[in-house]
């Protein structure tokens, strides 16, 4: 800074004025100072200047899963929102695995963040409740209510409800679903399956398969679905990844969708919106969550309240291309009255 102010040739107490963006400096000083600067290479120490205030304005974003676009636009907004405040988000990527959450969290207070915010996280309760005890912390996307901890969620059991009330009104009677495994909102999806299909008086045909969160998670459930007696004429994915590989899958095997095959997924990640998908999906409003998520930590950081906050948004159907009426049955095919799990 005394480079720069003595090229200037203004105070140092100036430079640092005009670096922390004051209106009482004049637009001549300003535009000197940062001419020289440039012409120098300058640039603020950030970590001296968070020393000064003893406040990092750091946000550290923990995404379960980069490849999963739906994490990529929920971070979005929270990088929207966190700017517009003056912070700046920290963003590490747990790989679907809880072991390498824990040590991005561990990065994360290193850092000294202000807060955290947790996309989707696969850690235990236990764990979350002595990081909300130490950090102001909010989960995002996650089908339950930690302790301890504020939570930004969509309701995905209404979501799973609509996906199969959608189907049910085209008139399919065998709906199955590839569930999420062991992703931490599968349990909600699977029990708004289990309740739309008992409320549409289809309940003997309850078929949940264990697939995942991606694209490869499908491929062996479509194999099992089509060479089933009594397959499925529509299929409820977990998620938009795993109905585009649903959808790769049916297309080898020559099923046309949705022709022989009606197939929803859920999220509304932009994937499903591209035209050779076309995929009628469950919308979660993601900027929306990254920006509530956002707001969130703050209202933590300035009111200080122990009780949790819970937001659970709402979802909504969205109608594109992979989604009709089933395909005539003969009328000596029987619904099938098993439970497969």
């Amino acid at each position: 800074m005394e480079d720069v102010a003595e090229r200037a040739k203004v105070s140092r107490a100036l430079v640092s004025l005009v670096m922390n963006n004051s209106p009482q400096v004049s637009e001549e000083k300003r535009e000197s100072v940062l001419r020289a600067a440039e012409e120098l290479g300058y640039r603020p120490n950030l970590a001296a200047r968070q020393l000064a205030k003893r406040r990092t304005q750091t946000i550290g974003v923990l995404v379960d899963d980069l490849r999963n676009p739906f994490f990529g636009e929920v971070v979005d907004g929270i990088e929207a929102e966190a700017a517009n405040h003056g912070f700046t988000a920290l963003i590490l990527n747990g790989h679907r695995d809880a072991r390498r959450e824990l040590d991005a969290v561990e990065t994360f207070l290193q850092f000294r963040v202000e807060g955290m915010a947790l996309v989707g996280p696969r850690v235990g309760d236990d764990d979350l409740a002595r990081l909300g005890g130490t950090t102001p912390c909010v989960v995002v996307a996650s089908g339950s209510a930690h302790p301890g901890v504020d939570t930004v969620t969509t309701d995905g059991r209404w979501g799973a409800e609509l996906a199969v009330e959608h189907l049910a009104s085209l008139g399919h009677t065998r709906i199955a679903h590839m569930d999420g495994g062991s992703n931490v909102s599968a349990e909600e999806r699977r029990a708004g399956y289990r309740s739309a299909m008992q409320a549409a008086g289809i309940g003997d045909f309850i078929d949940i398969r264990a697939a995942g969160d991606d694209e490869a998670d499908a491929l062996d459930v479509i194999d099992e679905l089509l060479s089933a007696a009594d397959p499925p004429t529509a299929i409820f994915a977990f998620n938009d990844l795993l109905a585009a590989g649903a959808l790769n899958r049916l297309d080898d095997a020559g099923v046309a969708v949705p022709e022989d095959v009606s197939l929803v997924g859920f999220d509304n990640t932009f994937i499903a919106a591209l035209r050779h998908l076309s995929l009628t999906t469950v919308n979660q409003p993601t900027l929306a969550m990254g920006r509530l998520a956002v707001e969130t930590l703050l209202t933590r950081l300035s009111d200080g309240t122990d009780e949790p906050m819970r937001h659970t948004l709402e979802p909504q159907l969205v109608v594109r291309s992979t989604t009709g009426p089933p395909p005539m049955q003969s009328s000596g095919t029987a619904s099938g009255s098993a439970e497969h799990i």
